[in-house]
């Protein structure tokens, strides 16, 4: 997606500029009180997909095809924030995060789904089936862990260094306005240096992490999603001290009632392997883990074709009628 400019100024892009034509429908649902912007294919078990950090619903593009063309109903969504779905100036506490995903599937006409997500998205994929476990089929994560994993992960940085420098990120971003300001400047380059950090070497060198470090790094700058983006991470940071934070860690600590699929790269560079197989306890049963060699954080954009086989002999073995949309 090319960068507007007017006398050598960079323009924010418009939200609607992620609505990339391909094989899928674009459309708004009106879920959990905002509006959110979906892209939409094939027909059968419904399957919704959740992005990361500084990410929109493109990411899944292969995904969303692949899975459409298997026999199910793909619905990748612009989380609560970013793209072109609603930017509210609160809701970004896993609690309403959760709500926003049990109502788009329930938005959406599904009595079940196939819930399937890349960090953040995959936290709050996690997040939905604990709390909202009526209307989740599986889980399917990617490049993350259990939230309660997480927030030990964060307190381990104080004395462990492999933990502070993977998760540094959390801590600057804290600041307010000067951590906007730090991932807008030079046309949201930060971005792209996250992609280079987090991923494992050998995708960094080809021409589809350019083209995914440009098309991120524009869908950053669409108005309002810097500062959504980042007050995910404030509220997970500031809810370890505060008595909200500690009703979600007793709602969180049962393990998840639906089946959970783990897969993390090798050379996850944000998500320490460590922290995600830390995860196991609240996997639940019937729940697996597959480590991707050569792979980061990125799973889905690192090696597309295997993760879309991942997928769906995940979701061939979990089909029900329960999940028809």
């Amino acid at each position: 997606m090319p960068r507007a400019a007017c006398d050598g100024v960079s323009r924010a892009p418009d939200p609607s500029s992620v609505r990339f034509p391909g094989p899928w429908t674009h459309r708004e649902v009106w879920a959990n009180g905002i509006s959110l912007h979906v892209a939409e294919a094939g027909q059968g078990p419904l399957v919704v997909l959740l992005h990361g950090f500084a990410q929109c619903w493109w990411v899944w593009r292969d995904q969303l095809t692949f899975l459409a063309d298997a026999g199910y109903r793909v619905v990748a969504a612009d989380l609560r924030g970013y793209g072109d779905s609603d930017k509210p100036p609160r809701g970004y506490d896993a609690w309403t995060l959760a709500g926003d995903v049990a109502g788009l599937v329930r938005a959406l006409g599904g009595r079940r789904a196939h819930l399937v997500g890349q960090g953040w998205g995959g936290a709050i994929a996690w997040t939905a089936a604990t709390l909202h476990p009526r209307v989740v089929a599986s889980v399917s994560v990617f490049g993350t862990c259990h939230p309660l994993a997480l927030r030990s992960a964060l307190r381990r940085s104080l004395v462990n260094e492999r933990q502070r420098r993977a998760t540094g990120h959390v801590y600057r971003f804290q600041l307010p306005i000067v951590a906007e300001r730090a991932l807008l400047a030079d046309d949201a380059g930060q971005v792209e240096r996250y992609l280079s950090a987090w991923s494992a070497p050998r995708w960094r060198t080809t021409p589809e992490f350019a083209k995914t470090a440009a098309t991120l790094r524009d869908a950053v700058r669409i108005p309002g999603v810097a500062h959504c983006s980042l007050e995910y991470y404030r509220w997970a940071f500031r809810s370890l001290f505060r008595g909200d934070g500690r009703r979600f860690a007793r709602a969180m600590q049962p393990p998840c009632p639906a089946p959970v699929m783990q897969v993390h790269g090798a050379e996850d560079g944000c998500v320490l392997l460590d922290t995600a197989r830390a995860s196991a306890y609240w996997a639940g049963p019937g729940s697996r883990f597959e480590v991707l060699p050569g792979v980061g954080h990125y799973p889905q954009l690192e090696d597309p074709n295997r993760t879309a086989l991942l997928l769906r002999d995940w979701l061939d073995a979990h089909r029900t009628p329960n999940t028809a949309s």
